[in-house]
């Protein structure tokens, strides 16, 4: 390679290093780091060298699907790279299809080796199922956004407290809660089953995880594929002709998923949050930090600070057809930025669809008796058969006071 090509190679490793689009996947950045280095060029690298070099196994790898795993990922993030931050660079890194090197690449000719090239055959089943489910809930965004014009009620809903500040500074971001999963290769070619562990939430988890298990390496690899409650997506459904309400049109909306929300949209942007309790991710910490309550360990549970009463799903003990008791909770405060922030989450989907009812029904939020334009949160008990919600009747709120020299009134309902 000529000195030149060389010095470009370089500065393209700092960006895409700098950029932070790698994440913080321990195993990924030293794949990266490990390609880039100086020392490599010119070697010809084989799967077993990256397999010793890179994570410290001995063996000679040749069958170990997840090195493959992890260049794969390697590429999506340049990918990523080059399609937002790096869009305008004249030159790009590429990883040459069947070798394990950097390459630097005009942006104008196709990256080597990528043309025609048949993706391995275990990957399939994975991105089927990626690709459904993006399908679905890209179907669900799209049907909701393409209601009519607002009614009354939704009118109404609206300007209510809980919802009348949002978008009217800042754009609106909702954030449907989504969850990781990975796949179990029995130590063998590809992925035999998908598994979802509720201690690992994204392939950094999994990385470190692996890490503390070395006896695992080469049998559960990252798939880069999430998965969106079915409750989740029907709430969604509800909510968002009242975002688009409320911030006045599509062009003010973003919608994504909770593992794809950053720092950056926290601070920039109105936050509405759909989904499970156990799947907010990074917004976890804001939420439950200035709440009466706390995620219990079973991760179906709120826990009430003060009192120390329980509030647990029954989702999962209950029959298609036995009487079946969830809990909801709606929240709205300021955010890190000064920003809003909603919450319309359950416990499990029951929780999760009724709260999206109360969310959007005028009448149900006039029933909080919320006041002036400070924090909001409250609990609700949500009765039903099965999956199916039938009610929903408040255990707790706080009624909001826009003085913040008044103590919030706390209400235990009966």
């Amino acid at each position: 390679m000529s000195e030149q090509r060389t010095e470009a190679l370089a500065a393209q490793v700092a960006r895409v290093r700098d950029s932070g689009v790698l994440g913080r996947s321990h195993g990924l950045i030293q794949l990266f780091d490990y390609l880039a280095a100086p020392a490599q060029a010119g070697r010809t690298l084989r799967e077993a060298d990256v397999a010793h070099e890179v994570f410290g196994r001995a063996l000679a790898l040749s069958g170990d699907a997840s090195i493959r795993v992890y260049i794969h990922r390697l590429r999506k993030k340049l990918d990523d790279f080059y399609a937002g931050a790096g869009a305008a660079e004249p030159q790009r890194l590429v990883i040459p299809v069947g070798e394990y090197r950097l390459e630097i690449a005009d942006v104008s000719v196709p990256a080597p080796g990528r043309q025609a090239t048949a993706r391995p055959r275990w990957l399939w089943p994975a991105l089927a199922a990626t690709a459904a489910l993006l399908a679905a809930n890209a179907g669900a965004w799209w049907w909701v956004a393409r209601t009519g014009a607002p009614s009354h009620d939704l009118a109404r809903a609206a300007a209510s407290p809980l919802w009348s500040q949002i978008g009217r500074e800042r754009p609106v971001v909702v954030v449907v809660g989504d969850y990781y999963i990975f796949g179990d290769t029995e130590f063998g070619e590809g992925p035999k089953r998908m598994i979802r562990a509720f201690e690992i939430n994204s392939p950094a988890d999994l990385d470190a995880w692996l890490m503390d298990n070395p006896q695992l390496q080469g049998r559960y690899v990252d798939l880069d594929t999430y998965y969106t409650p079915v409750g989740a997506t029907l709430a969604l459904r509800e909510i968002m002709p009242l975002v688009l309400q409320a911030a006045g049109g599509m062009d003010r909306v973003r919608v994504t998923t909770a593992s794809h929300l950053t720092p950056d949209l926290m601070k920039s942007a109105d936050i509405v949050y759909v989904g499970y309790l156990s799947a907010l991710r990074m917004l976890q910490e804001p939420v439950f930090e200035r709440s009466r309550f706390t995620i219990g360990s079973t991760y179906d549970e709120l826990i009430d600070r003060k009192t120390g009463q329980s509030f647990v799903s029954g989702a999962g003990s209950a029959g298609p057809d036995r009487p079946n008791r969830d809990y909801g909770y709606l929240a709205h405060f300021r955010g890190p930025a000064g920003n809003h922030v909603i919450i319309v989450a359950g416990n499990r989907d029951m929780g999760v669809m009724q709260m999206a009812e109360v969310a959007s029904d005028p009448a149900a939020l006039a029933a909080l008796n919320m006041r002036g334009q400070g924090p909001i949160e409250a609990l609700y008990e949500v009765d039903g058969v099965g999956r199916t919600a039938l009610g929903a009747k408040p255990v707790f709120d706080v009624r909001a006071t826009s003085d913040p020299d008044v103590e919030q009134v706390a209400v235990q309902r009966p």
